[in-house]
């Protein structure tokens, strides 16, 4: 297993802009485990954790998944929202939305989880994931209360590291501090993660 920190000057992938009002959106054809669809926008205030993972991905299941629930379950009550995002680029056509609803319903995955919207004709990759510059699955992203991405994680996460950043996150808006400007840290772990220039299909 390896772990490498880029640097304080990681940049947010492409098309990603620098105002955090308009900067960070999920391109979605739906959702599950929720009502209304969900907007970044509307979630200022909160500390927003995005998984996005894909049902056939080994490192989603066994370790990025768990943790999520495990984050939605230790922080409920809190300014914390937890998202997944079904994020395809392999395997297409066996991880449509009816063996998503099924997936979620026996893995007892309760929080909201937007399908990532099909790239255009040709491309394999998600318009979510091309996006925001991903890597592959899983991916964690966590942005702030003020809507900035303050965390851009590719593989597993530690408990530990994750759970500090989001206690963090949570003393500066109830301080309502205004944090210094941070760039996102990307972080890459390669051991069960499904990486989308080795899978894309």
């Amino acid at each position: 297993m390896s772990v490498s920190y880029p640097g304080q000057n990681a940049q947010p992938g492409p098309g990603i802009a620098e105002d955090p009002a308009t900067a960070f959106e999920l391109e979605t054809s739906g959702w599950l485990n929720t009502e209304e669809p969900i907007h970044l926008g509307e979630l200022r205030g909160k500390v927003v954790l995005v998984h996005a993972f894909q049902m056939l991905c080994p490192g989603c299941v066994s370790h990025a998944l768990p943790q999520a629930t495990r984050v939605a379950d230790t922080f409920a009550g809190a300014p914390v929202v937890v998202l997944g995002l079904h994020t395809v680029f392999e395997h297409h056509e066996a991880m449509r939305l009816p063996s998503l609803r099924a997936f979620l319903h026996e893995y007892r995955i309760r929080f909201p989880v937007g399908v990532d919207q099909e790239g255009p004709p040709g491309d394999p990759m998600p318009r979510t994931m091309r996006r925001y510059g991903m890597r592959g699955t899983p991916t964690t992203l966590i942005i702030d209360a003020m809507g900035r991405l303050r965390a851009h994680v590719f593989g597993q996460h530690d408990d530990l590291r994750l759970g500090a950043l989001i206690g963090q996150l949570l003393v500066e808006h109830e301080c309502e501090r205004d944090p210094a400007p941070l760039e996102p840290r990307h972080e890459s772990v390669a051991d069960g993660a499904c990486d989308d220039q080795a899978c894309a299909t």
